[in-house]
């Protein structure tokens, strides 16, 4: 019968802590696995978190309802029931993937959570009321120590469910409870007890639909708070409506509980002044609780750690949690709850400063590591038997179920409050990471000088060709990396990717950025480039048509030219044979004028010797004609002599004319093989700027490659300064926890002041 009895207290232990595994594990599953349910079901973000949102929600609901029908249905009952809810809403849950239907999901996962909220206070009353009182301690530690432990590891072992089945099978996250289900219920049909109340009065089923309506209105209301933007979302419609709906039926509840003959809830709980510690305390354990989802994401950040590798060291943690709430169960039994819940709230308070002084300040194996060792402990220590000792110390065994089930929902106020604002302080510091890292971003990057560019602006702007790019100065460019895109448009994805960022994924994602900035901007280079390099292959083309117009008219002016020469020798030739003639026609004026003036002197000589009066009158006509012809002849030749210089005036002038049109034309030739020599050099010049113009994307993907190896040279001072901003959340984040812990310290003071007070009376 002894053995009989182990093997029963064995078996108990293993159906109930195995229920609370398996509902604990799935608060948090369900995390890896929500983006790859809802594209699968065709929905988005704002509607794929109601999966996580609606759960929270019911199993919030179902704890005091679940605890409250347990006092009166038994124990075993209510268990089996929630196991057998727990089952099914997973088992259509995974259904739901063949089903197509995201609506079937929802409604699965509040049978789920519906379940699920009455695993937890029906096991913990069942261990602190009806096992041994020295193994009760060791009991209530294992409970927490499994509900810490797989609260711990849900998103780890729903990313392993993932990887072994794959995303294309997320129904397995579901159907791995199924079987575990189905083992509890028929196990717990045999060896369970049946522990309940036995009570007449009717249920109190108004008191039930309020108290529900208020959990979800206040839960879900707190959800979504924003405490750093808190007046703007307290005016939120998805805020301030279910807070008002909360306040105006408060008095509503108290009033029916008050009339109730079996209350769901026992209003004399928060008129104890040690209860309302104890729940005061709870909250604070489920804040404290709340620390550690950051933990992967804190230790990937502080051991540099791809994303998803973090969760190896929840290992480290959810070893000294798993040792420590056992250990703290037999703890209890020997110095009793307050000693050990204080232990533990020191323990969370000393893992809390070696995260803020230690860990996020000078990161390494040692600091991570003893980080880790006081969170596992502190969780250990307060999520098990203390609070539920408490609990039970102070109200009737016959309301176990529902005292453990208030307790159980007022810490998940503080699981619900914890993360909303845990969530800010991250948010808060990744805010401005991304501006920070675009900072650190090389504000220019070089780039390889293009082929001939000095000399091509040069020449293009000699030509007057407008609004010709530099291409010369172009061995830099201004690169405008800031968050915003410098006006450029950056694709949602691309800013997730940086937002979503780890310390060891930063520096590829900033290249990422960087990546798309040059293909937004490369084209745009290129085009201005390439609009200036048109120009000037379009003035050249200009040009070169100029100079053709430009020769033709040459070449026909010269031509001119050369007939005027042509012209100009005719001219010469016919004044040189005319000059020849009037050369010759004067000679034999002048040879005529010396006969005449020789008989002209024989003559005078004879008539100035003859002494005849009559034949020298004779002869007087005759020498008379003659001086007449001599001066005939003298003015013939005198006339012609004048002709003779004229004509060799003319001609000389002509042959100064010709002169001059010989050197014209000469200089026109040399015009023209000026010109011709100008046309040589644009056609060169237009076969530059195809040259250029075909380097031009080959320097630009030169300058990406220089600006990706500045940022890898950069890494470390980007990689520092996201771990940085990110510490500066996580310090904010265990500021908190170290906060409540030490507040939980003080309220236990007072605690035991009063129970000391209490016991003297």
């Amino acid at each position: 019968m002894k053995e009989r009895s182990k093997l029963n207290f064995g078996l108990i232990l293993t159906v109930y802590l195995l229920g609370i595994f398996m509902g604990a594990l799935d608060t948090g599953i369900v995390t890896p696995a929500r983006t790859v349910i809802q594209e699968s079901l065709n929905v988005g973000d704002k509607a794929g978190i109601w999966m996580i949102t609606v759960y929270t929600l019911a199993y919030a609901a179902s704890i005091p309802v679940m605890g409250k029908l347990a006092d009166r249905m038994g124990r075993r009952t209510i268990y089996l029931l929630s196991i057998f809810l727990f089952g099914g809403g997973s088992l259509f849950c995974g259904l739901s993937h063949g089903m197509n239907s995201f609506t079937a999901l929802l409604i699965a996962r509040v049978v789920q959570a519906v379940g699920g909220g009455g695993i937890m206070p029906v096991a913990t009353a069942e261990f602190g009321t009806t096992f041994p009182e020295e193994k009760r301690g060791m009991a209530l530690g294992m409970v927490g120590g499994v509900y810490g432990i797989a609260n711990i590891f849900g998103a780890s072992v729903g990313s392993a469910v993932m990887d072994f089945f794959g995303t294309g099978h997320w129904e397995f996250i579901f159907f791995v409870n199924v079987p575990i289900a189905v083992f509890i219920l028929a196990a717990g049909f045999f060896c369970l007890p049946n522990t309940k109340e036995k009570s007449c009065d009717p249920i109190d089923g108004t008191g039930i639909c309020v108290l529900v309506i208020m959990v979800l209105c206040i839960m879900y209301g707190l959800k979504n708070i924003d405490f750093f933007n808190f007046r703007e979302t307290l005016q939120s419609t998805d805020v301030y409506p279910y807070l008002l709906i909360f306040l105006a039926l408060l008095p509503v509840f108290v009033r029916i509980e008050r009339r109730a003959a079996d209350p769901v809830m026992n209003l004399h709980y928060f008129s104890n002044p040690r209860i309302l510690i104890t729940l005061g305390v709870s909250i604070i354990t489920g804040i404290v609780l709340m620390g550690v989802i950051f933990v992967p994401q804190l230790c990937e950040n502080a051991m540099e750690v791809p994303s998803g590798k973090g969760g190896y060291f929840v290992i480290i943690l959810g070893v000294f949690a798993g040792v420590g709430a056992p250990f703290s169960g037999r703890l209890t039994d020997r110095f009793g709850p307050r000693a050990v819940l204080g232990a533990g709230l020191i323990a969370s308070i000393l893992g809390s400063l070696t995260v803020i002084f230690s860990t996020t300040v000078d990161p390494g194996w040692p600091n991570v590591i003893a980080a880790l060792m006081f969170i596992g402990l502190g969780i250990g220590f307060t999520m098990g038997a203390p609070l539920n000792y408490m609990m039970l110390w102070e109200t009737d065994e016959r309301e176990a179920n529902s005292a453990l089930a208030t307790l159980s929902l007022v810490r998940s106020l503080g699981t619900v409050i914890a993360p909303a604002v845990m969530v800010g302080f991250i948010a808060h510091a990744g805010a401005g990471i991304s501006d920070d890292v675009m900072k650190l971003m090389p504000k220019e990057v070089n780039v390889p000088r293009l082929p001939y560019a000095a000399e091509l602006t040069k020449v293009m702007r000699s030509q007057g060709v407008e609004n010709v790019p530099d291409f010369d100065s172009m061995t830099r460019i201004q690169i405008d990396m800031n968050a915003s895109g410098g006006g450029t448009e950056i694709p949602e994805a691309l800013l997730n990717e940086l937002k979503n960022s780890d310390v060891t994924t930063i520096t590829e994602n900033t290249k990422d950025m960087a990546r798309y900035m040059f293909e937004k901007m490369s084209p745009q280079i290129q085009k201005k480039i390439d609009r200036g390099i048109s120009k000037g292959e379009s003035g050249v083309r200009s040009g070169i048509r100029g100079m053709d117009q430009s020769i033709r008219r040459m070449r026909e002016a010269e031509s001119g030219m050369q007939q005027g020469i042509d012209g100009m020798n005719r001219a010469l030739s016919k004044q040189s044979e005319a000059l020849k003639k009037m050369k010759k026609g004067r000679a034999g004026v002048h040879k005529g004028y010396q006969g005449v003036s020789k008989g002209l002197k024989e003559m005078q000589k004879a008539y100035d010797a003859q002494q005849v009066p009559f034949v020298k009158e004779k002869m007087k006509p005759q020498l008379e004609k003659l001086q007449r012809k001599q001066e005939e002849l003298a003015r013939t030749e005198k006339k012609m002599d004048s002709g003779i210089a004229s004509l060799t005036a003319a001609q000389r002038k002509i042959r100064q004319k010709q002169d001059k049109l010989k050197y014209q034309k000469a200089q026109m030739a040399k015009a023209i093989a000026g010109v011709q020599e100008g046309k040589r050099e644009a056609r060169d010049t237009l076969r530059k700027l195809r040259i250029m113009k075909k380097a031009v994307p080959g320097a630009l993907a030169a300058a990406e490659t220089n600006y990706m190896k500045e940022i890898d040279r950069r890494s470390p001072e980007i990689r520092k300064t996201y771990q940085s901003a990110l510490n500066s959340g996580f310090r904010q984040v265990f500021i908190m926890t170290a906060t409540a812990s030490g507040a939980g310290l003080l309220l236990l003071l007072m605690y035991r002041k009063r129970r000391e007070e209490n016991s003297n009376d």
